[in-house]
This record gives structure tokens, sequence and C-alpha cells, in this order.
């Protein structure tokens, strides 16, 4: 579904990643794993067209996007969670929710329709539809960040950090609720702080290590990899 090849992206002259090549298949769970300033966030924003690249190429299901604006990879079916929610705090609940379908062309049913599968599985937003988004804990942002990326009903998710500051039982559930959205066929490239976490649901994984990628292999591989585990799963 998504190929990178050797892509460059950098801020100024400063080059954040050197070369990267990765590859996510239909259906899959893949999650990046890195330190702080490897370049996972970087990676991410190449992928939804919001950083320049200044070298490689990025396909999606088949067609070079490399060069395509960012509001054109959502129509063809990619959407992004960012790093830090982003959410439009003075705005409701539900605001937040219907600007997630902005680029639909499914009519207002099928808007309507798909604001009420958010609220199946955010029930805590349909009791706060109308609620300032500001005003919602940090787990229920994140809920809000997510269902409003899916409101665009696409079929490659990226999520950036979406247990950053959350208590351990709100990092479960929305843990289980990113596996839960591969049973319904979307499919997902993560970063994720919680290497150990974010690895068990994965079908497969990358390292990457200042803007390289160091290691590739299935989820349970990665996690067993004495080098990974000593690193970033704190054994």
């Amino acid at each position: 579904m998504l190929r990178i090849e050797d892509l460059r992206s950098g801020y100024g002259r400063i080059e954040a990643l050197h070369g990267i090549t990765i590859e996510v298949n239909a259906g899959e769970i893949v999650t990046l794993v890195g330190g702080n300033g490897a370049g996972k966030t970087t990676l991410l924003k190449a992928v939804s067209g919001v950083q320049p690249v200044s070298g490689g190429r990025i396909t999606f299901e088949g067609a070079d996007i490399t060069q395509a604006t960012p509001h054109k990879r959502v129509a063809l079916g990619i959407s992004q969670s960012p790093e830090g929610r982003q959410i439009f705090g003075p705005l409701s609940v539900e605001d937040n929710l219907r600007l997630g379908a902005y680029r639909s062309s499914q009519g207002s049913a099928a808007v309507e329709a798909d604001l009420q599968k958010i609220y199946a599985m955010f029930p805590i937003l349909a009791e706060r539809r109308k609620n300032p988004a500001g005003g919602l804990s940090g787990g229920q942002q994140q809920m809000l960040a997510i269902g409003r990326a899916l409101m665009s009903r696409p079929r490659l998710l990226l999520l950036d950090e979406p247990s950053m500051g959350l208590a351990p039982i709100l990092v479960d559930q929305i843990l289980e609720t990113i596996a839960s959205l591969r049973d319904q066929g979307v499919t997902v490239f993560l970063v994720e702080q919680n290497a150990f976490a974010a690895l068990s649901i994965a079908d497969r994984g990358y390292v990457i290590e200042t803007g390289e990628i160091a290691k590739e292999g299935t989820g349970k591989d990665l996690i067993a990899d004495p080098a990974v585990r000593e690193a970033y799963l704190g054994v």
C-alpha cells in the first residue's frame, strides 16, 4: 500500500532522514520505534505531505505521491493523527469530528453515519459532543484526534505518539482500539514511544536511528532482539 524509497528530508541544511526505505502492506499495523530526534515524526509528516522531501520517492497504492499536496493525499485515503493531538480547543467535540470529514464526498448522511461509528468507538465523545474540545482530558483528546482522522475514511492511518502523556489504563485502551482498526480494514503506520506495547500489536516493525533504518522484522522478532530490548524496551 505504501512504499517509501530512499527518502531524504531535513530542516534547512540539516538532513534528518538519510535515505529511508520502508514498506507498509495493506491490512498491516507497522510500527516505527526509535529515540527522540531519530526522525520518526519527520517521516510521518513527509508521508502526509506537510514535510518537504529533498530526495527519494513515496508511492501509495502504486501511485507516486511524492509531490502531491497534503489535501490530495487525504482525498486519496491517507490521514494522520498528529503528535500532540492538535485539536481545535474552542470548537465542540462534534465540530472537531466534522472537520475530519471536510474532504469527504460521501454526502451528509454518510458523515452522520461515520459520526455514530466514532461515538460507538469512543462513548465518552458522544457524552461530551457539545462540549469545547479543549476541556477534555488528555486521553479524551487523543480519542478525539484519532476519531477526527477516521472521519475522512482513510485506508492508511498515520498515528504519531498516540499514548504520549496518558495513564497506563488509557494507553491499553488506545492500543486496543488501534488493533481493532486493523480488523476493520484500516492499515496503520504507528509511531509510538511505548515500544513494547506498539510492537506487541504490530505485524511488522522498523527501528530508526539518527535518520536511518537500523533494524526491521516482525513485531515479535524485534521484541526478542537483545539490542532492541536493551535500547527501547528497558530490558
